[in-house]
C-alpha cells in the first residue's frame, strides 16, 4: 500500500505542478466568464442598421400611427407607389411598405408588400409583420364593434398542477412535498446538468488516464517503474492520481467560475443571465415572473439533496473507475500509431455516447423501460441514473444500480490489470482485439 500511495502522490503532484494544468485551471474560468459576457452581448444586440420606411396605407387601417421599433422609423405618405419611386431622389427613405385594404373583414390572411433595393433580415421581417398584424387586429376590433378587453379575457393560460391521490394536509411535511407545475421542469434541468457533467468528467478523465499510460510506455519510463512496483499497483495509482487531479480542477472551477462571472457582470455593467432571461421571457408578465421564481425556489428547496449529492458522488467514482481502468488497459496495449488508438478506444467511446443520448431521452420519460434499465446497466448508469435522481426513482432501482456499478468497477479493474501487465511492456507489436483477449484469459 505504501508503494501505491507513492504512485498516487507522484501522479497527482506531477500533473498539478505542470504549467499546462495551472494555466488551464486558471484560464478556463476566465474563458467561460468571457463567453458568458459575449453571449449576453449577442442576446442584447439588436443591430446597428436603421431604416426609414414610408408606409402607404391604402385602407387607412393603421390610422397613420405606428410605433418606431427595431431600428425602423416609419412615416406615412398619401402619395402613390409610382410617385414615391419617381421622386425617390428628392426624398430620403430606405423602403416602401404598401398595405392593401382588407378584402373581407373576417379574412385570416393578408399580404403586404415591401419595396426596397435591399432585403430585410429575418428579425426585421418578423418585427414588421408583428407590428402590422397587431394593427390589423385592432382595426378589425373597431370595425366589428367588439370589446378588446372582453376578447383578451377569452385567452386562458392553462397550467397543469400535479396532485397526489392521497394527501394529508394536516401534516406540514407531507403538504410541502406536494408537486407544483414546475416539478418536472426543475427535475429535468437538474438531471440534465448532472448527467452531462458526469459525461464530461468520466470521458475526459478516462482519456487523460489513457494518454498518461501511452506517454510513459512510449518514453520507456514504465520499464524503470515496473522493476520496483507491481503493474496492478502502477495502474491503480495512475487511475486514482489522475482522478484526484480532475477532482481538484473541478473544485477550483466550482469556486472560481461564479466569482469571475459575478465580477465580469459588475465590470461590464449588466447581468448576463438576466439579459438572456429577459429575451426568453419577453412575453411573460412581471408578476408571473415573480411567482415563477418563487415556485422554482420552493421546488429547489424541496429536492432531496441528501439523497442526490451522495448518490452523485458514488456514481462519479464508480463510473470513473469503470472507464478509467478500461482506458488504462487499452492505453497499455497501444503503441505510437494514432489510427491504432482510435480503433481500440472505439468500443469504449460508444457506450459513453449512447449513455448521453439515452440520458436526454430519460429526461423526457424518466420512468420508461429504456430509462429504467439503462440506469441500472453499469456502463450506462453513471450518466443515466444521475439524470433520473431528481425525478425520485424507486429505492430498489438506485440500490441495484449502485451494487451493479460497484461489481462492474471491481471486474473492470481486474480485467484491465490483466491487460495492463502484459501490454505495458509490449513494444514493436500492434495490440489487436485478439491479442487483448488472449491477455485477459491468460493464466499467468
Amino acid at each position: 500500500m505504501d508503494k501505491l500511495w507513492l504512485i498516487i502522490r507522484r501522479e497527482y503532484l506531477v500533473r498539478v505542478k505542470k504549467k499546462s494544468f495551472i494555466l488551464t485551471t486558471l484560464l478556463a474560468p476566465l474563458a467561460i466568464a468571457l463567453l458568458m459576457v459575449v453571449v449576453g452581448l449577442i442576446f442584447s444586440y439588436q443591430g446597428d442598421e436603421s431604416k426609414e420606411i414610408v408606409i402607404i396605407d391604402q385602407g387607412n387601417m393603421l390610422e397613420k400611427r405606428l410605433k418606431d421599433e427595431h431600428n425602423f422609423y416609419f412615416r406615412f405618405s398619401d402619395r402613390t407607389l409610382e410617385e414615391l419611386i419617381d421622386n425617390r431622389s428628392q426624398e430620403s427613405f430606405d423602403g416602401i411598405l404598401v398595405i392593401p385594404p382588407l378584402r373581407d373583414i373576417v379574412s385570416k390572411k393578408h399580404t403586404i408588400f415591401y419595396y426596397s433595393d435591399t432585403n430585410l433580415d429575418l428579425d426585421g421581417s418578423d418585427a414588421i409583420q408583428r407590428l402590422i398584424r397587431d394593427k390589423i387586429r385592432d382595426f378589425k376590433i373597431r370595425e366589428m364593434n367588439l370589446d378588446s378587453e372582453q376578447l383578451d379575457n377569452l385567452n386562458t393560460q392553462v397550467t397543469l398542477d400535479p396532485e397526489p391521490l392521497v394527501r394529508d394536509d394536516s401534516d406540514e411535511e407531507t403538504a410541502g412535498d406536494n408537486p407544483s407545475p414546475f416539478t418536472s421542469v426543475i427535475a429535468a434541468g437538474l438531471g440534465g446538468l448532472m448527467g452531462f457533467a458526469m459525461y464530461m468528467i468520466v470521458f475526459i478523465n478516462g482519456m487523460m488516464v489513457m494518454r498518461s499510460v501511452m506517454e510513459e510506455k512510449m518514453n520507456r519510463v514504465v520499464e524503470v517503474m515496473i522493476s520496483s512496483v507491481r503493474p496492478f499497483y502502477l495502474m491503480m495509482g495512475k487511475i486514482i492520481g489522475v482522478g484526484a487531479v480532475g477532482l481538484t480542477q473541478i473544485i477550483i472551477w466550482a469556486i472560481l467560475i461564479p466569482l469571475i462571472a459575478s465580477g465580469a457582470n459588475l465590470i461590464f455593467g449588466f447581468d448576463t443571465q438576466q439579459v438572456m432571461l429577459d429575451e426568453a421571457s419577453a412575453e411573460i408578465h412581471p408578476d408571473d415572473l415573480e411567482m415563477m421564481a418563487a415556485q422554482v425556489m420552493t421546488e429547489l428547496k424541496a429536492i432531496n439533496w441528501w439523497l442526490i449529492v451522495p448518490c452523485f458522488i458514488i456514481f462519479f467514482f464508480g463510473g470513473y473507475i469503470v472507464y478509467a481502468s478500461l482506458f488504462a488497459g487499452i492505453g497499455s496495449a497501444i503503441g505510437d500509431d494514432l489510427a491504432e488508438s482510435q480503433a481500440l478506444t472505439l468500443p469504449l467511446t460508444i457506450p459513453v455516447i449512447l449513455a448521453l443520448y439515452i440520458m436526454f431521452a430519460a429526461l423526457r420519460v424518466p420512468n420508461s423501460s429504456m430509462a429504467v434499465w439503462a440506469s441500472i446497466f453499469p456502463f450506462f448508469s453513471p450518466i443515466v441514473m444521475p439524470a433520473r435522481l431528481a425525478f425520485g426513482p424507486p429505492a430498489w432501482q438506485i440500490i441495484l444500480s449502485i451494487v451493479l456499478l460497484i461489481a462492474a468497477a471491481i471486474f473492470c479493474v481486474w480485467i484491465s490489470g490483466r491487460i495492463y501487465r502484459t501490454g505495458i511492456l509490449m513494444y514493436g507489436k500492434k495490440g489487436t482485439f485478439k491479442e487483448i483477449w488472449k491477455w485477459m484469459i491468460s493464466k499467468q
